[in-house]
């Protein structure tokens, strides 16, 4: 059932509103006024506003504007006996979602008003969508090493400027990466993310760059690289050290001149993306053994961000597990477990050799195998970390 507001001067509408939303199972509240409507939006929730245009004192256009400062994401249908196109484009272009003329077409109100209530919804369920993949990919911990890759990020998220992030498998090079794009100005627009090591070498250069048709053998149609798909964004190249060396020289290529080519194509796409990556080798080694260009390498390592080893910030360990005990029984949709001093201890004094990514697993394995509460036997039965 939908809660659906009307503001109206003229009773007999307001009524008339009334009976015909309420009959289709949803809640109404009647304003006689712009500000009273206004007032009944701070003071409360609602999925759809019908709204008057010619009221006496403030117009129907001044409401919408103070809806859509006060609830940018309601849809506002605008309803007026004296409307033409003109006043129709004007609402639209104001922000309303639709526009209809009295007297009242009943078919068209409630067509028009499912409508708004199904892009409510969606609008509803994209924000919890987004909420809970934010939650996914929250960095979790205050100690000091912690701290200072946060206060990087926060320095540098809002410039372009290119990141490398380095780390340990399972450190959470891609929470970083994720962080620095959703701070920045293109937060907007999409986050690309390529494996570098998951792909075969003689296929890199076309998830990439993209291909023509008949480029190649199973070339049966054109193909938009991902730095294409990152047009605005930002893509984010991971185990960049894995890059054959000819996929480097092309990114190479694309950093200098922000321009890319796809496979079997000699026509240059201009591109504006920014470009973070992230491995968790030596680069010097690499270098120094002829596997990574240096010049790539100094393209791509503009800033610096080291992520530290789960066993570098133990002190994390009660709300990592705090988080990841939430995280994980909301998505099995069970209570939450406690963990006891002595079961949080114990964690502590694990060396944790496949960092977050192993933590993770190891609370997964507690909440599933163990009861509502977790003490250090079941740590010390169920951890089965691996030892160095």
């Amino acid at each position: 059932m939908a809660h659906i507001l009307v503001i109206d001067d003229e009773r007999s509408i307001r009524n008339t509103l009334k009976d015909i939303i309420e009959y289709e199972n949803h809640k109404v509240s009647l304003a006689e006024d712009g500000p009273m409507g206004l007032d009944m939006v701070q003071q409360g929730k609602f999925d759809v506003i019908l709204c008057d245009i010619k009221m006496p004192g403030m117009d129907g256009l001044e409401v919408l504007a103070g809806l859509t400062e006060q609830c940018p994401e309601v849809p506002v249908i605008m309803i007026s006996g004296h409307g033409n196109i003109d006043t129709a484009v004007e609402a639209i272009k104001a922000g309303a979602y639709d526009f209809i003329q009295k007297p009242l077409d009943l078919n068209r109100l409630l067509v028009t008003l499912k409508n708004a209530l199904e892009r409510s919804d969606l609008v509803g369920e994209t924000k919890r969508l987004r909420k809970k993949i934010s939650r996914k990919y929250t960095i979790v911990g205050e100690s000091e090493p912690i701290q200072k890759v946060k206060a990087m990020i926060d320095k540098v998220a809002a410039t372009d400027a290119r990141v490398l992030i380095t780390g340990a498998n399972g450190t959470g090079k891609e929470l970083v990466a994720r962080e620095l794009h959703e701070k920045s100005t293109r937060a907007g627009g999409p986050f690309i993310e390529v494996n570098c090591a998951a792909i075969p070498s003689e296929l890199i250069e076309s998830e990439l760059f993209g291909h023509e048709k008949g480029a190649f053998t199973s070339a049966h149609k054109q193909r938009l690289g991902k730095f294409e798909q990152a047009q605005g964004g930002t893509i984010f190249l991971d185990e960049i050290g894995d890059m054959s060396l000819s996929a480097q020289a092309k990114v190479l290529r694309a950093l200098q001149e922000n321009k890319i080519t796809r496979v079997g194509s000699d026509k240059d796409i201009s591109i504006d993306v920014r470009i973070l990556a992230a491995t968790n080798k030596d680069m010097k080694d690499e270098i120094a053994q002829k596997n990574f260009r240096e010049d790539l390498y100094h393209r791509l390592s503009v800033i610096l961000i080291q992520v530290p080893s789960l066993n570098e910030r133990s002190d994390d360990i009660p709300l990592l597990a705090a988080h990841f005990n939430a995280l994980i029984c909301n998505e099995y949709g069970k209570p939450e477990k406690k963990f006891s001093d002595d079961a949080i201890a114990a964690l502590q004094k694990i060396n944790w050799t496949g960092n977050i990514r192993e933590f993770r697993n190891v609370i997964e394995r507690l909440i599933i195998l163990c009861d509502k509460d977790i003490h250090a036997r079941d740590v010390e039965a169920y951890a089965a970390p691996i030892s160095k």
